[in-house]
């Protein structure tokens, strides 16, 4: 069961703690920062990964570069229907709808697990 749902998009979490790192992607809070650059993240694991691309040789293991790249909040994707589906988290859309209680989610993933 997951207990947890986020109040700005529906989808669901079973630790409070990961609701409370998501809802940073709708309120834009990014409160770790590079001490090399002073960029900023939502998630501690992210600014150690970039802490990498500082470091002689300035490269992330094991990454491939992602081309497309969300205009609001920087978390970057393989193919641009994954970042599609990501800017719904930022614009609200909400395409699919549950034909028992009609509630809407922005995954279609999200209407079947509910």
């Amino acid at each position: 069961d997951r207990p947890h749902e986020c109040p700005d998009c529906g989808k669901c979490f079973i630790q409070r703690s990961d609701l409370t790192i998501h809802q940073r992607v709708h309120t834009g809070e990014r409160p770790y920062a590079c001490p090399d650059c002073g960029r900023r993240f939502s998630v501690s694991s992210s600014l150690l990964t970039h802490q990498r691309t500082h470091a002689p040789g300035g490269e992330k293991p094991n990454r491939c570069p992602q081309p497309c790249v969300c205009g609001d909040c920087g978390k970057g994707f393989n193919v641009n229907s994954s970042l599609t589906k990501h800017r719904r988290v930022h614009t609200g859309e909400k395409l699919y709808r549950c034909p028992e209680c009609g509630k809407s989610f922005s995954q279609s993933s999200n209407v079947t697990m509910h």
